[in-house]
């Protein structure tokens, strides 16, 4: 798939408009979110275009981190256009991590997928749909940070599921700068291989549509084969791939 400039950059916004970093800016092609969080997204550089990106800008992007207390990161996509920001971060001693894909959809193929569990669509968070985060199986630290970010969003819709009163699965749809998006999916341990995932992407869908907004885009990372597999149902195809470039002194970030 070709993207052009202008939707390589509104998906990026878009991401960082669920995904929401307690501060972003902008410089020199790059979306800069500064955040303390277990979530590499709201805490990564991202160019916002996918060539002609100077890397001389990769010293002062790590200046502007410093200035904020944090060490810099980088989400760079796997093109040949930023082949030299790949080069010098090598040379500066980052290393590429947690492959991950985008992934993009449509509302019409996420309808064709069989939903049989009744969805709850709220505007605001609600205790129960945080709950999911924090259940059983999820690390408690890392489903804090989620739930602080993803509730943060003022594009968003917040998706559960319950069984028996219950809350045993949740997800987030982001609608902005013209993309519809997924995140957040959860499934709470007990409740997984029941469709509760394909029932949140439907409903999802037909908010998007209500909204007459047709693409979506999602990111999920590259060993996670179910979620792959529940994606390639709905109809979603990789658009580019990237990596989250660290030094290896900087923690490890679970997931998205």
């Amino acid at each position: 798939m070709d993207f052009s400039d202008l939707e390589v950059e509104t998906l990026e916004h878009s991401t960082l408009d669920a995904v929401v970093p307690k501060s972003v800016t902008e410089f020199g092609g790059w979306l800069l979110p500064f955040d303390q969080t277990t979530i590499g997204r709201a805490k990564s550089a991202v160019p916002l275009r996918h060539h002609n990106i100077d890397d001389c800008t990769i010293a002062d992007v790590e200046a502007l981190y410093a200035q904020e207390g944090l060490e810099a990161q980088f989400r760079v996509a796997d093109v040949a256009g930023l082949g030299n920001l790949h080069s010098v971060l090598k040379e500066r001693g980052y290393c590429a991590e947690q492959s991950t894909l985008v992934q993009i959809g449509s509302a019409k193929s996420m309808l064709n997928l069989a939903s049989s569990e009744s969805v709850v669509l709220q505007m605001l968070p609600t205790p129960a749909w945080a709950a999911v985060y924090s259940a059983t199986g999820f690390d408690p630290a890392d489903g804090a940070h989620r739930v602080a970010a993803l509730s943060r969003g003022k594009n968003a819709v917040f998706a559960q599921i319950y069984d028996d009163g219950q809350p045993a699965a949740a997800g987030v749809g982001n609608f902005s700068h013209g993309w519809a998006s997924v995140h957040g999916m959860r499934t709470v341990t007990g409740y997984r291989n029941r469709g509760f995932a394909q029932c949140i992407l439907t409903a999802l869908a037909k908010e998007a549509g209500a909204r007459r907004l047709e693409r979506f885009f999602l990111q999920v990372e590259v060993g996670n084969e179910a979620a792959l597999a529940l994606y390639r149902r709905a109809g979603f195809s990789t658009a580019w791939g990237y990596h989250y470039w660290r030094k290896p002194s900087q923690n490890q970030t679970p997931g998205w």
